[in-house]
This record gives structure tokens, sequence and C-alpha cells, in this order.
């Protein structure tokens, strides 16, 4: 996609829905509204529209003229026994739209479980999340996309998303290359 620091003006095609930023509030854009992306990572895309961030799902990428986003590769024949570490990757394609890096390596994945369902080979996968600030508008959208992008993998026939707050998030929990991406 984009470098992170660059960003790009682009004109608005068709009407679409995104999110604002922090709140989540669904706004309508309309054609030929000029927005700016600032990040494009995970397959969504952050707008900067008249001076308020806003969050554009990657399927609505042609509403600004880009190309939807790549599918995460999926074995075929994916075993049973795989599945954790597809998922770890999954997750990892999952974004806070306001910080240019993914939700796992942030640190804001507390569990994540299977939990066998009657039909062989699939599981409930049951993950708790956190978020950098509890107030944050955007968790149920995030959590969604979440459960979204993990129900689409082989073997998940339920997922929950839990959005929990103890222990409260903090630095610390960030991956080394996470706090250096961010400079920290």
């Amino acid at each position: 996609m984009m470098n992170r620091r660059h960003r790009e003006d682009v004109l608005v095609r068709r009407h679409v829905t995104v999110e604002t930023i922090p709140s989540g509030h669904p706004v309508e854009l309309e054609p030929g509204q000029l927005a700016q992306i600032t990040q494009a990572l995970g397959g969504s895309f952050t707008l900067l529209v008249e001076g308020q961030l806003m969050r554009l799902k990657g399927q609505d990428a042609d509403a600004i003229g880009k190309p939807p986003p790549e599918a995460i590769a999926v074995p075929q024949d994916l075993h049973i026994d795989d599945l954790e570490p597809l998922i770890w990757d999954t997750l990892r394609s999952c974004y806070d739209p306001e910080i240019p890096v993914n939700i796992a390596d942030l640190g804001l994945i507390y569990r994540l479980a299977f939990e066998p369902l009657p039909e062989p080979d699939t599981v409930r996968v049951v993950i708790d999340m956190t978020l950098t600030a509890p107030g944050c508008g955007m968790g149920e959208s995030i959590a969604n996309e979440v459960c979204d992008k993990v129900l689409a993998l082989p073997r998940v026939g339920e997922i929950t998303v839990n959005l929990v707050f103890d222990p409260p998030w903090d630095r610390s929990m960030m991956t080394e290359a996470a706090q250096l991406a961010l400079g920290l």
C-alpha cells in the first residue's frame, strides 16, 4: 500500500459510509469530496476529511480509487493444529486506525483460545482484547474487524471477541518492533 509517512490526496468517487475516529460514528462521504489518506494498513484506510479522521473499510477502497486489499494466503488443506499461527497472522492485519502498528504487536490481544464445536475439525475462537484507551470509540469497529477476518478462516465455525480492560493496557505490552515503529 502506501508509505506510513506519506500522505496522498484522493477524491471520493461515490457515496460511501465511513467511521469517524475516535468516536466510531458512521458518516456518509459524498462524491467529489476531497480526502487525504493518512494511513493505509491492514486493509483499511484512515482518511483526513475536513480536519476529521475517518476510517474507510478496505471493501470500499474503490470509493477513493484504490484496489481492494489482498486477502491473507490460506493453505487449502489447513490442519487444525496450524490454525493458531494463521489467526495470529490475521490479527497482525488489524490496525487501530490512529496507530500504524497492528493490534497483536501493540499487545492488545490478551487471550486466544479454542473451544471444539460439534462439527469435526471446527472450533470456536475466543479472543480477549483490549484497547489503548478504555474510552476509544473504535473498540467495537476493531472487534468487528477481528470477528470478520478470523471467522473467514477455515476451521473457524464461531468467534467471540471480548473487550476487556483488566489489566489496563500500557506501552510495556508492545513488542519491541512496535516500540521501534512508534519511535519509543
